[in-house]
C-alpha cells in the first residue's frame, strides 16, 4: 500500500527488502513497477491475492503466543497497529520492520513498514525465552559448621 493509500498488487521477493532503497513489484499482469520505499506506507504479505489484504485486528487481545518482540507501531498518520518481530534489533532497526500482524488467521501472513512511514516503535514486551548456553557447574567449597555437636 502507497503512503496515499492506493493499493498494488503484485509479487516480489522479500529477502531484499532490509537493504533495498526500492522494490521491484511484478504485478498480475506482468509488469515490473519500481516502488521507492519512502513512498511506501506497508507491504502486505498475503495468502491470496484476490482476498482482502488489511488485517481485521489491529491489536492483540491478550498477550501473543509468538516468541519474538512484540511491537506497536505508529504511522504518520496517526493510526497503529501491533505486531511480533524476531527478537534481533539489527534487523529491526535498519530500512523498516518485517512482523507478524495480529490477525493470525486472516488472509495477511507478514507485513513490512519501511522506516520512513513510521513515527514510533515502542516494544511492549519480549515473548519467549532467551536462549542462552547453559552454565558451567561451579563447585562450593565446604563451609565450616557454626555448632559443634
Amino acid at each position: 500500500m502507497l503512503e496515499d493509500g492506493t493499493p498494488l498488487k503484485g509479487y516480489l521477493n522479500p529477502s531484499g527488502l532490509q537493504s533495498a532503497e526500492s522494490v521491484d513489484l511484478l504485478t498480475p499482469d506482468g509488469e515490473h513497477k519500481e516502488i521507492a520505499l519512502a513512498g511506501i506506507k506497508a507491504i502486505y504479505f498475503v495468502a491470496d491475492l484476490n482476498q482482502p489484504f488489511e488485517p481485521e485486528r489491529s491489536v492483540f487481545l491478550s498477550r501473543p503466543k509468538l516468541e519474538g518482540l512484540w511491537l506497536k507501531l505508529t504511522f504518520r498518520d496517526r493510526q497503529s497497529l501491533e505486531g511480533i518481530a524476531s527478537n534481533e534489533l539489527l534487523e529491526t532497526l535498519d530500512r523498516g520492520v518485517q512482523f507478524t500482524p495480529p490477525d493470525l488467521h486472516g488472509n495477511c501472513l507478514r507485513m513490512f513498514v519501511p522506516r520512513a512511514a513510521l513515527t514510533e516503535v515502542k516494544v511492549l514486551g519480549i515473548v519467549g525465552t532467551a536462549k542462552r548456553p547453559p552454565r558451567p557447574a561451579v563447585a562450593i567449597p565446604n563451609q565450616p559448621r557454626l555448632f559443634s555437636e
